[in-house]
């Protein structure tokens, strides 16, 4: 009550007061008051009685009853609103008052340390160990440039190309040259003026040094010593009084001179091949017995004894006479009696088997190992391929070089065409993955079978000599028709390996392939050529080694050599290891089985031995 009485009594002192100042008054609180709930606003009406030149109505104050309040924090927050639109976002700040732009959110950092950094970048910002390192693209002889530059002078280019980074007083001093600006008159200038300024600093070691003469001028360790005795590069050597030679240096030397001149001679016109004299040497006692028959005739009684054939359990003879291992061998055809051996000696020999057992003839022409060798179907020539890159074509009688082929490429097999009237049809197999024909009456190349990817390995004629079989380094067996270089049929397998080596069964239907993954695969000769899955005849390790396959005159039973120097028989119906022989120390390559004797087999290892079991 006491507070509405108060409100009366001031009401009835301001009616005196002119309406305009008490409606400025009005407002004046109303502004201060703020507008707040509660406010209230009377005005009273005019009187019915008054005239029109009355006094206006009079408007009461707004009244409230809320406390005053002081809006100046919100005045300045609203007034730091609107200058934080337009500065960068606080990274201490944990919420935005206001939405910021795209500029201002990837604005870079400034001010002080981030407080979650020691170095004053956040995490997010970090890229390198030591802190955040922007990208530049900078050429790579300019950044070698600058690079050097920093590492010899101490200075260099800032990557924006406005500014130097270093030492500024040498920067000045070389004119802010690069190492790669500094002409060499520069540089010869420089180093004079370093030397000359080392010796103004201690004239007197210096010239004792140039003189030879310091204190430790006969230590070889030292400087001086050094100084006093080194040589020029362009000094002529001294004349050495050469004294005597001892034993060993004389055989040296002589063996050096003798490889050095055999070295120009081969290298004269014939590239990398060393020339060799084709001569042949008759072991025997006469070339010619008494009734004018020649030593290579067969004899007359020489026929089968038996059909059946019988694997073989002792050993009867040996050849020796190759100096290194022995490559391959072949019996005389038809007959046997003579049985020819190519060694790694670079020497060709045949022996006799029914007689005496000797060496009867070696024939020398090639410079390097003989890798092959093939009869002529009469066995009164044959053919040799050795790694000097030549393949000769010898008279077996008189032991004479007919002829020599050559592509310049190493032949790995060499085959004569089987039909009679095509004897003077050579084949090689060659490591250029090529098959070379050569007509041998005009010694010119006739025909080129060059679908290989590898060096040929193997040539095996088969359908009465009018296809061949070849097989080479790229696992792969390739069917050729004679005279045609076109492939008639493709035999390649994932599962398949190398196959150095490959014979034809005796009823001619089937084909013996020597796989290097240790077993022996059957292929057939008809149409398809097609694996014969139910034969395959393994136990042997032939991995790393070209071992010939063979079979027994009567086809009954296949054989194989192997790399720890054993004979494999298997029987060829059954497919199971019928006798194994240990022939030789290291591999046994080859082996053959006599044309007319069933029970006797011949094999060749790399101890250079040739063996005969029956």
């Amino acid at each position: 009550m006491d507070l509405l009485q108060s409100y009366a009594d001031k009401s009835d002192e301001e009616d005196g007061e002119p309406e305009e100042s008490r409606r400025e008054e009005g407002e004046e609180k109303g502004g201060e008051g703020g507008g707040g709930e509660g406010d209230v606003a009377a005005a009273a009406p005019a009187s019915p009685d008054s005239d029109s030149f009355a006094s206006p109505p009079r408007l009461l104050p707004a009244k409230s009853a809320a406390p005053r309040v002081d809006d100046t924090t919100l005045a300045l927050s609203a007034a730091g609103t609107a200058r934080s639109l337009h500065r960068p976002i606080d990274p201490a700040e944990h919420a935005v008052v206001f939405n910021p732009t795209y500029d201002q959110l990837w604005a870079p950092i400034y001010g002080p340390a981030h407080p979650f950094a020691k170095d004053g970048v956040p995490q997010g910002m970090r890229n390198h160990k030591l802190g955040f390192v922007e990208d530049a693209s900078i050429h790579s002889f300019l950044f070698d440039a600058q690079y050097n530059t920093f590492h010899k002078y101490g200075y260099a280019a800032d990557p924006s190309g406005l500014s130097y980074v270093g030492d500024v007083d040498t920067l000045d001093r070389n004119q802010a040259l690069s190492v790669y600006n500094i002409p060499q008159q520069e540089q010869k200038r420089r180093r004079l003026q370093m030397k000359a300024a080392a010796a103004e600093e201690d004239p007197d070691s210096t010239a004792a040094a140039a003189a030879g003469d310091g204190p430790d001028v006969d230590n070889p360790s030292s400087e001086e010593w050094l100084l006093k005795n080194r040589k020029s590069p362009w000094a002529g050597k001294k004349e050495v009084v050469q004294g005597e030679l001892t034993e060993e240096q004389k055989k040296y030397a002589q063996e050096h001179a003798e490889k050095k001149a055999e070295k120009e001679r081969g290298g004269e016109g014939r590239g990398d091949r060393v020339e060799q004299v084709d001569k042949s040497t008759f072991h025997g006692k006469e070339e010619r017995d008494y009734q004018g028959r020649s030593w290579i005739a067969p004899p007359k009684d020489a026929k089968a004894t038996n059909d059946h054939c019988y694997i073989p359990k002792r050993w009867v003879h040996t050849w020796s006479g190759h100096t290194k291992g022995v490559a391959a061998i072949r019996f005389f055809p038809k007959y046997g009696h003579l049985l020819l051996s190519a060694g790694m000696d670079s020497k060709v020999k045949i022996w006799d088997v029914f007689n005496s057992g000797k060496c009867m003839r070696t024939y020398m022409g090639h410079s390097k190992a003989v890798r092959d060798i093939c009869f002529s179907n009469d066995g009164a020539k044959f053919l040799s391929a050795g790694y000097d890159k030549n393949i000769k074509y010898w008279d077996t009688e008189t032991g004479k070089v007919i002829s020599t082929f050559s592509t310049g490429k190493t032949p790995y097999v060499v085959k004569l065409n089987p039909d009679e009237d095509k004897q003077s049809i050579l084949l090689a197999g060659m490591s250029d993955k090529k098959i070379v024909q050569w007509d041998m009456n005009s010694g010119e190349i006739t025909q080129e079978y060059d679908q290989h990817l590898g060096a040929v390995n193997t040539i095996t004629f088969v359908d009465n000599n009018r296809r061949f079989v070849t097989s080479s380094d790229d696992k792969s067996l390739r069917v050729w028709e004679f005279g045609i270089p076109v492939v008639i049929k493709y035999i390649s397998e994932p599962h398949m390996h190398s196959m150095p080596s490959i014979s034809v069964h005796p009823n001619s239907n089937w084909l013996a392939a020597q796989s290097l993954d240790n077993q022996i695969l059957i292929y057939g000769t008809k149409e398809r050529f097609q694996l014969n899955k139910k034969k395959r005849f393994a136990g042997h390790i032939v991995a790393g080694y070209a071992c010939q396959v063979n079979f027994s005159p009567d086809g009954r039973f296949v054989m194989s050599g192997d790399g720890e120097g054993k004979c494999w028989f298997w029987d060829w119906k059954s497919c199971k290891v019928f006798r194994t022989l240990k022939c030789h120390e290291g591999v046994c390559i080859g082996c053959e089985w006599h044309p007319l004797e069933q029970s006797k087999v011949a094999t060749c290892g790399w101890d250079g031995m040739i063996k005969y079991w029956d």
